[in-house]
């Protein structure tokens, strides 16, 4: 039995492989080893998998992840589920080349993730040959769920908001401006509360202008400070994956084309193309 598993900072997609290939689906919380340490990802995949998980039978894990940038970062992650599947041969790679599988499988181009944070790449087909680093979400990560959450957030804050939208984002939330910079200042996990106010953009179309000027922003400033800064990028089909991505795909197809990208693939996870990825290596081997 083997697993694969797509984690983002957020949320964490399983899926169990028999023998038989039969596939079992499952979620957990994201752990993203820049904010958590293997004793936090034990602890929360000893609540968050299923109990009925056959753990001792487990010979393989493949988890991809956000935040897993070397070998430092991997080993936390590594650590954490060596402990919980004692017998399987644990492999930890970057959530980019899980989006890269996914996106592309074994043909070259270009590949990219829109979710709670940003990253993209060329790929070869087999590995990663040129990534630009997105920053993370303090001094970069254009385009992402926390990009757009932390300008509703700064709007909020100093009173930019029309006020249609602001009378319906404190009815939705309930947060003061301290309430708001105490948890991106103090409390833990501060991305991913910034990213949790996309869904507010996603959910609401109280002034549509507004919400999706924020929206537009986000992703010329992705294809301005990231996407375009690749050589020859035009020459490759945009794709992408992520809940922002495919949340928005209508401004990002739209983004993309202006900045003379083909598009290719937009999709929500890649949890689906990640296990026909690794069933068909097995095939292979």
């Amino acid at each position: 039995m083997i697993i694969i598993a797509d984690g983002g900072s957020t949320k964490t997609n399983w899926c169990l492989l028999d023998d038989s290939n039969k596939k079992i689906y499952f979620n957990t919380e994201g752990y993203n080893p820049y904010f958590v340490d293997s004793e936090y990802i034990v602890n929360s995949l000893k609540k968050g998998l299923p109990s009925d998980l056959p753990f001792e039978k487990i010979t393989e894990v493949n988890y991809y992840g956000a935040g897993v940038h070397n070998e430092e970062k991997a080993k936390i992650v590594e650590m954490a589920m060596q402990k919980v599947f004692p017998n399987a041969k644990v492999e930890v790679g970057h959530d980019l080349l899980a989006a890269a599988r996914a996106l592309l499988a074994d043909q070259p181009g270009f590949a990219a993730i829109l979710g709670t944070g940003t990253n993209t790449c060329i790929y070869d087909g087999e590995k990663i040959t040129h990534n630009i680093d997105s920053a993370a979400y303090i001094l970069g990560d254009e385009g992402s769920g926390s990009f757009i959450g932390k300008k509703l957030l700064t709007d909020f804050i100093r009173g930019l908001m029309p006020e249609a939208v602001e009378k319906l984002f404190f009815e939705t939330y309930k947060l003061t401006p301290d309430e708001i910079m105490d948890n991106v200042y103090t409390k833990p996990l501060a991305n991913r509360f910034c990213a949790s106010f996309s869904k507010f953009v996603y959910d609401n179309n109280v002034n549509i202008e507004y919400t999706r000027g924020i929206v537009e922003e986000a992703f010329d400033t992705f294809f301005k400070n990231l996407v375009s800064k690749y050589p020859d990028y035009q020459k490759h089909t945009f794709n992408c994956i992520g809940s922002v991505a495919y949340n928005f795909r209508n401004v990002l197809e739209e983004t993309a084309k202006r900045y003379g990208m083909e598009v290719g693939k937009i999709i929500r996870s890649p949890i689906d193309d990640l296990v026909v990825y690794h069933i068909n290596r097995t095939t292979k081997n």
